[in-house]
């Protein structure tokens, strides 16, 4: 009866290490997952001609 008890506190008590463990893997890997495109972007933004010349015509 005791074990049962314990069992259920201390499983109680791990549920919100697991949640928080799940949610900090989760944010890695959408971070991770957002990098190729930031990359992407500024390859793009460096490429692409502003429009902006300065030249005198």
């Amino acid at each position: 009866m005791y074990k049962s008890l314990i069992i259920i506190v201390m499983m109680c008590c791990l549920n919100g290490c697991v949640g928080m463990v799940i949610e900090t893997a989760t944010d890695a890997v959408i971070a991770v997952a957002k990098v190729p495109f930031k990359v992407a972007g500024a390859v793009v933004d460096v490429v692409t001609p502003d429009g902006d010349d300065d030249s005198d015509d």
